[in-house]
């Protein structure tokens, strides 16, 4: 099963993304802090990590996760409000250059998360 990890301080947040995303076939994870997110993933790495650019330490938790050993392999997705470049920006600079948001449209976030996951991970899968 993949594992996923919802890092947001709004615990209904993370309680509806849980529910949502359990229901797609994940096995969800949350962690209210980046402390705590960063303390799970050190013991276990989640194949897709979702952050909430709003959360504390939001930047800094990305930047970890990259230097962890096989860090480089976990899908980021940095969750960001508004379109607001420069989080963006330094959202892709905290993943050492790789942009980790995804555009989600606002009618259909489900399933363009759906498609990109399922779509990397059988491009993983093609390439193993």
């Amino acid at each position: 099963m993949r594992r996923l990890m919802i890092a947001d301080g709004s615990d209904v947040v993370r309680k509806v993304g849980k529910r949502i995303l359990s229901g797609m076939g994940f096995l969800v994870l949350e962690a209210p802090s980046s402390l705590e997110a960063l303390v799970r993933c050190e013991a276990e790495l989640p194949n897709i990590l979702i952050v909430d650019s709003g959360l504390d330490g939001a930047l800094e938790l990305i930047a970890n996760i990259r230097r962890l050993p096989e860090g480089a392999s976990v899908r980021i997705y940095y969750c960001v409000v508004e379109a607001d470049l420069r989080k963006m920006m330094a959202g892709k600079r905290a993943a050492s250059g790789r942009l980790p948001a995804e555009a989600l449209r606002p009618q259909d976030p489900d399933e363009r998360l759906r498609q990109s996951i399922d779509g990397r991970l059988s491009h993983q899968r093609t390439q193993s």
